[in-house]
């Protein structure tokens, strides 16, 4: 739910404000409607906008209220400069919405006032049409889901558990760049606490929640070495030492570093890491937390954005193979999605009957359980930030994954780490460009079509937009020209 204000706008000439009022008034209420029917707290400013003091004064007061959203509605001719200083007392994002209407010209007050702030370079989004328009509903709304996204990302704080990964640079960020570009904190964490904690877990609560994934899972394949009931249970511990530190630390989002440190000596953090990003755990059903593995901070910072657009579990992985024979990716790392996506099902038994706990491979002689699964069917966005010289751009394309009979299923997974949580993935990107210029070898997804509402997000904190496919747009259209 994002919470929006709404600025009705109006003509600065006494005797035609009169005249329009009630049409103002009826617009509004309108456009509050379906914004409430969608979900979202509507707060409209006490006043209509008929002078320069009303425009400040009402901007204000919404602005006191702390909106992700400030809407200033256009529905008949408005003066610009009420929009300008409007957009001044007002801040955060900031759409504009007009109808279109021969007799009530609001999207020439919006022109006017959009163009004013184009001016000045007050970034800004814009909507326009009938509201019986469902096209013109979905353009609204995108925009004011992408704005509540930028607004939940401010003022939040990562939990960064241990340092850089195995030489990574890609998952490593300045947190000076953070906090100005995203207003994200950083709180350094040493792997140490995860240890230190994981002893104080309740034993009777750690005990539960292994005979609850071995009574729900496809397959719990202890081998009396890499993976037995204790080392579950100590990756279980590692579980409860995270929502310990999760909740000391007021964190809102995460990365655990585990390589090599914590998989060579301790234990793998899969088990921790699925069921943080799942919203259910043995206990019932709970709140996603975004962690990413490798302590990798722009995948996590993608995700957190994933998340705070849908709702959804955001998977994460490596970008493992290439089958080039079916122009299919295999998507595959090390425990890292979700058991959400075994079934996307809101039933936590029906997606763990599609999971198998696998002892861990010879890259973690540690041991523990690698949480694998076939992520199902479905449409998805895939996006990344990356850094191209030291600046942020956003790389997505749309695709699809596909699951095959089982004897292929098989084959497909056995290509490379079979124990290891996979998605096979189709992508709109050409495995050429993909390969010659994506920027990470992580790679992540929710379902459903977000590439408008990314796009959204991007022009909201600046970030370039980088598409593959139909996700690239006009603006690479013509670049590449």
């Amino acid at each position: 739910m994002a919470r929006i204000g709404l600025l009705s706008l109006s003509d600065g000439r006494d005797f035609v404000h009169r005249d329009v009022t009630d049409h103002i008034d009826r617009a509004g209420r309108e456009l509050a409607a379906v914004l409430t029917a969608a979900g979202h707290e509507v707060i409209t400013a006490p006043e209509q906008v008929s002078t320069n003091a009303l425009a400040t004064s009402q901007a204000r007061w919404l602005a006191d209220q702390h909106p992700d959203l400030t809407v200033m509605h256009h529905s008949v001719w408005t003066f610009p400069h009420f929009t300008m200083l409007a957009a001044e007392a007002t801040p955060g994002p900031l759409l504009l919405v007009a109808n279109i209407d021969p007799q009530f010209p609001g999207m020439v007050g919006m022109l006017a006032g959009g163009g004013g702030l184009d001016q000045i370079g007050r970034v800004h989004s814009r909507a326009w049409g009938d509201l019986k328009d469902p096209a013109v509903v979905t353009r609204i709304l995108t925009q004011v889901r992408a704005a509540a996204a930028v607004q939940g990302l401010r003022g939040s704080t990562f939990g960064r558990i241990g340092g850089r990964p195995m030489g990574m640079y890609t998952a490593v960020a300045n947190p000076d760049q953070w906090m100005s570009q995203f207003g994200v904190d950083v709180e350094e964490i040493d792997q140490w606490e995860i240890v230190r904690r994981a002893d104080n877990a309740d034993p009777a609560r750690v005990r539960a929640g292994r005979e609850w994934i071995e009574r729900h899972a496809a397959g719990v394949h202890y081998d009396g070495k890499q993976l037995t009931p204790e080392l579950l249970e100590r990756q279980i511990r590692s579980y409860y030492a995270m929502r310990e530190l999760i909740d000391e630390w007021n964190l809102d989002f995460s990365g655990i570093k585990g390589q090599p440190e914590l998989t060579t000596h301790f234990c793998t953090m899969d088990v921790a890491e699925a069921f943080l990003n799942d919203p259910y755990d043995w206990e019932g059903p709970k709140a996603t937390h975004v962690t990413a593995t490798e302590a990798d901070m722009d995948g996590a910072l993608t995700m957190q954005l994933l998340k705070l657009l849908t709702g959804d579990p955001v998977l994460f992985a490596d970008v493992r193979h290439y089958h080039a024979d079916r122009d299919l990716w295999d998507l595959c790392n090390s425990g890292q999605h979700a058991t959400w996506y075994a079934a996307r099902s809101d039933d936590p038994a029906e997606n763990l009957s599609r999971v198998n706990f696998h002892p861990e491979v010879f890259y973690f002689p540690a041991g523990g359980a690698s949480v694998q699964h076939l992520a199902a069917p479905g449409d998805l966005t895939f996006a990344r930030l990356t850094r191209l010289d030291g600046e942020y751009r956003m790389q997505v394309t749309r695709g699809s994954l596909e699951t095959y009979d089982d004897a292929t299923n098989e084959r497909l997974m056995r290509a490379s780490t079979y124990e290891w949580p996979h998605a096979f993935a189709r992508l709109e990107a050409p495995a050429e460009e993909f390969l010659g210029r994506f920027g990470s070898n992580h790679l992540h997804a929710v379902p459903g079509d977000q590439v408008d509402a990314l796009r959204a997000v991007c022009r909201l904190l600046g970030v370039r937009w980088d598409g593959f496919g139909t996700a690239a747009g006009p603006e690479q259209a013509k670049e590449r020209v």
